[in-house]
């Protein structure tokens, strides 16, 4: 078949057309991609240094409840609001090396005086003046400690629920409010344990 000159140029300004809307899709999609980009690092961001941190378990002082190499998100922001609770699951700067960051959970409050007989924890305060023994059902492996600490202003006192593997406020004191980073708010890995605030627990009433 013959081309004639009409054809030729509307067969010539097809591919150019073609061409311009590649670019054009081309360009749009390095804008969506960089917008998103913009978006995720002004969400992402505040959110790591104000609000959430990861954290990686390390050792075997909060055996069975944590596991070494447990994959934890820290929630840094409730403690702005409230102050921490007895058996909150803790991230706080070690007070003897504040470049180390360990893991335990709460058991004395600030003003309280914890007793330790045995494997026993007892709990003295203007609360509990007749004194409170702990219930502790995440703790399997037990100590044999027979100590007494009374805890001042913005102190805890805090240990790892697998007590006889475990260096905690036994050992080197209570720790300070201003030291306490956040507590435990979501188990992303091993998959299979993925669960919200891991190691959360609460003594009824009818225990005290």
């Amino acid at each position: 078949m013959q081309m004639t000159e009409e054809n030729k140029a509307t067969d010539m300004s097809t591919p150019t057309t073609a061409n311009g809307a590649t670019e054009k899709s081309k360009k749009e999609s390095v804008w969506e991609l960089l917008r998103f980009a913009a978006i995720a690092v002004l969400i992402v961001i505040p959110i790591r240094i104000f609000v959430a941190q990861p954290f990686i378990v390390s050792g075997s002082s909060m055996f069975p409840t944590f596991e070494n190499g447990d994959y934890l998100i820290i929630d840094e922001i409730s403690y702005r609001a409230k102050d921490p609770e007895r058996f909150d699951v803790i991230v706080f700067r070690f007070p003897n090396d504040k470049k180390k960051f360990f893991i335990k959970r709460i058991i004395g409050l600030p003003n309280e005086k914890v007793e330790i007989k045995g494997s026993a924890v007892i709990i003295t305060s203007k609360e509990y003046p007749e004194g409170l023994q702990l219930e502790q059902p995440y703790v399997k492996n037990e100590s044999n400690n027979t100590e007494s600490f009374q805890l001042k202003d913005t102190e805890y006192f805090v240990m790892g629920d697998n007590r006889s593997a475990s260096s905690d406020s036994r050992y080197w004191g209570a720790v300070t409010e201003d030291l306490i980073m956040g507590r435990a708010l979501l188990r992303l890995l091993p998959i299979k344990h993925i669960d919200f605030w891991p190691g959360y627990y609460q003594q009824s009433i009818s225990q005290k």
